[in-house]
């Protein structure tokens, strides 16, 4: 947990330096990283709901950098707009640009060396995510180790009793590539990420790994007593999808209670024997390892893997222990916005298409253009939005949470509970949602968080206005 370098009566002040480093990722195997604080996953900040948290990133890395907070509820000029360029110190790296968005599209609000990142956190307590987020080479950014955990807390889920401390477990999961020496593999047309967007065929629709990590760690081996926990699932991964089982699972079933999702807690827990999990999406559950002898080891497993790819990290029971932990029949009561209220409703076609002569991805056939708004909701508004697809897109929108109504023609599925931020849209899939959209005017984006999508120009604008 990184620790604040200094605090007021107005919030937390953190500072983060993005170098490149080398990591130990497999044993006695030094692996060249891009990280947070030179580290993989980047140093885990822990903040307090309506407490302000100020974080100083500083560039020591060879190519510019933006940082968003994923699941954040934050103003436009601190979200991490694509364009919002924090530089190296010195001159500016050449920043030509064949690729997705044009050579002329990248005016955005530029910093040299540092930039202060403000949060007001004015929302329930959440898991979140930080993140790169430059426009064309987000992809190659995270894979190289720029994400980690942001964990907000709030009085009302402190009182509920849930497991927390030593029991309350983080739990990003990744899948990456390794060459021979240990470098990591990534098949981008231009390995400097200076120049050239984008990745070698046929790689275009999703980069994916056959190493599977958790918290920067191959296949690790936790040792728990036997209570309960609470695992927060981060699935980071640039383009691949889990669906998550404990191998064996308790007698009874329901080996996976639902407590969270991306925008907080939910009204009440729901159980799960499996949990399908696409790329930034969270779940926040409860495993009761109590349901388990002492000895035993319990393997979470991912039943879309093949080989290498199906465990995903083994636990270990202990011993038993006293556990005065609980998991409430109502977790929030925080009100959930009704169709009705909606004034406006959108439609998006997210498709396979050509972008500028290459193989790219668009939204309503067009790809992203910063000078271009595909949504401009009135602030205070609600509103719903029909998304349709042609492949598997999970669709993450900045600024506003919103709450699935439909899948097709039936209701929310199974994994759909709670306030979100993200959404696993399926290969010819229609899905509707409802969104409001509060406090911050300007400039946001939605966006296909397969990163490969993402930044072969599988985003748009979403401008609110006063």
């Amino acid at each position: 947990m990184l620790r604040p370098t200094s605090s007021d009566a107005t919030g937390a002040y953190y500072e983060v330096i993005q170098k490149a480093s080398i990591a130990e990722i497999l044993p006695g195997v030094r692996t060249p990283i891009w990280g947070y604080n030179g580290i993989f996953p980047g140093p885990t900040i822990v903040s307090t709901s309506g407490r302000r948290t100020v974080v100083r990133h500083r560039n020591q890395l060879p190519v510019p950098v933006v940082v968003h907070l994923h699941g954040g509820h934050t103003p436009a000029e601190h979200d991490g707009y694509p364009t919002d360029l924090l530089y190296p110190a010195g001159p500016p790296a050449t920043m030509r640009r064949p690729g997705m968005a044009g050579p002329n599209n990248m005016a955005g609000n530029v910093a040299h060396g540092t930039r202060d990142y403000v949060y007001p956190l004015r929302q329930p307590a959440a898991t979140l995510w930080y993140h790169d987020h430059r426009m064309d080479f987000t992809g190659p950014s995270v894979w190289r180790g720029l994400a980690g955990f942001h964990i907000l807390h709030d009085p009302d889920e402190q009182r509920l009793g849930l497991p927390s401390g030593k029991h309350d477990l983080p739990i990003m999961i990744t899948d990456r590539s390794f060459a021979a020496d240990g470098t990591l593999l990534y098949p981008s047309l231009d390995p400097t990420l200076l120049h050239t967007p984008g990745v070698h065929e046929p790689y275009g629709s999703g980069v994916l790994g056959d190493v599977i990590l958790v918290n920067g760690v191959p296949w690790p081996v936790a040792n728990v007593p036997a209570v309960r926990h609470r695992l927060r699932l981060l699935n980071a991964s640039n383009a691949r999808r889990y669906r998550l089982v404990l191998d064996p699972a308790p007698t009874g079933g329901n080996a996976l209670i639902q407590i969270g999702s991306e925008g907080g807690l939910l009204q009440r827990p729901v159980t799960h024997d499996a949990i399908e999990i696409a790329p930034a999406e969270r779940f926040d559950v409860v495993v009761d390892f109590g349901r388990y002898r002492p000895g035993q080891q319990v393997t979470l497993r991912n039943e879309f893997g093949d080989g290498s790819t199906i465990p995903i990290m083994r636990f270990t029971i202990t011993h038993r222990t006293a556990d005065d932990t609980r998991i409430p029949d109502e977790l929030t009561s925080s009100a959930i916005p009704k169709e009705k209220d909606a004034a406006t409703s959108r439609t998006l076609h997210f498709r396979h298409d050509k972008v500028n002569g290459m193989a790219g991805w668009t939204i309503n056939g067009q790809p992203f253009d910063p000078n271009i708004s595909v949504a401009r909701p009135k602030l205070g508004s609600t509103e719903t939005w029909q998304l349709t697809s042609d492949f598997h897109h999970p669709i993450h929108l900045h600024l506003g949470h919103f709450h699935v109504l439909s899948r097709g023609t039936s209701g929310p599925g199974p994994y759909d509970h709670g306030p979100k931020d993200t959404i696993d849209l399926r290969p010819a899939e229609q899905a509707r949602i409802l969104v409001t959209f509060n406090d911050y005017a300007g400039r946001f984006i939605f966006h296909c968080h397969n990163l490969e999508h993402e930044d072969m120009a599988m985003m748009g604008n979403l401008t609110t206005v006063s």
